[in-house]
């Protein structure tokens, strides 16, 4: 399938799906939820290889027509404090680029603590989790946070 066939499918997708990235520089986590549900699905995608904090958008595209979303939620990794980091700065711009990309609406979903958080989850699931990635559970809990609460989701 062509990158044009990719979005025209993405593009007409009326399902229910959200998908999620955890943005980073070397790797981005993804995880899918249903809009009608609270919560994620239960199954964690592959986080997608990022050079610099770059996809492959081909990878992108492949998901996209794979999961047919019809909104893409980015984790904005804020300060602790609320202000701006370099990195937020990065994930907007990543935010801006996966939108016109995939033409498909998109929010940023404010992500502090969120990679502490996998961290924990994937400790307290001992030898089960070694082959489970720290990005896309947080992608994951980011996914979930913002389906509990999308008023809090930033346009």
């Amino acid at each position: 399938m062509s990158t044009a066939e990719s979005r025209t499918t993405v593009k007409s997708g009326h399902s229910g799906i959200v998908l999620c990235f955890d943005f980073g520089l070397s790797a981005i986590g993804a995880a899918a939820g249903s809009g009608g549900s609270s919560g994620a699905l239960p199954e964690e995608l592959p986080p997608l290889t990022a050079h610099n904090g770059r996809p492959d958008w081909l990878t992108v595209d492949t998901l996209l027509a794979e999961w047919l979303p019809r909104l893409l939620v980015i984790g904005l990794p804020l300060h602790i404090d609320g202000s701006d980091s370099e990195l937020a700065r990065r994930a907007r711009r990543f935010g801006r680029q996966l939108g016109t990309h995939s033409r498909l609406p998109w929010r940023m979903m404010d992500e502090r603590l969120s990679s502490v958080a996998a961290r924990a989850e994937l400790v307290a699931a001992g030898s089960a989790a070694r082959k489970r990635s720290v990005h896309s559970v947080a992608a994951r809990l980011i996914l979930e946070a913002y389906l509990r609460s999308p008023e809090r989701a930033e346009p």
